[in-house]
């Protein structure tokens, strides 16, 4: 790899590393948010305040485990960068495409190994 290519992934690398530690900061606030909001004031509840309550309760641990699932592959992308495999396949070693990464900040393959990886253990998927 050249001097220039080389220059120009690890600029590309703090980049991602900044927007990535930018999305886990906020990410950390709405959790915490999220798990301090109430939706009952403790109060007596009608039957219907009680469904209520217990339906937005059921969505905010619906959204709350959709965070932590995007906070633990923050994370991993993360533990990737500071070791030195993020955005390599693990398969071919080719690059793993930004609209990939994007999508999916810890993937560990390229879209084309990770599709011939589903098709031979979709079985254990």
């Amino acid at each position: 790899m050249s001097e220039a290519k080389k220059d120009a992934r690890v600029a590309n690398l703090e980049k991602v590393k900044a927007e990535l530690l930018a999305r886990k900061q906020e990410l950390e606030q709405e959790m915490t948010t999220l798990y301090q909001d109430k939706f009952s004031d403790d109060q007596v509840q009608d039957a219907g305040d009680q469904a209520l309550t217990s339906v937005m309760e059921s969505l905010k641990s619906s959204f709350h485990d959709a965070k932590l699932e995007e906070y633990n592959r923050i994370i991993k992308a993360l533990d990737m960068i500071k070791d030195g495999t993020y955005g390599i396949c693990v398969d071919c070693d080719n690059p793993i495409l930004e609209k990939r990464l994007k999508s999916f900040p810890n993937a560990t393959r390229c879209l084309a190994c990770q599709e011939a990886f589903e098709n031979t253990h979709h079985d254990s998927i």
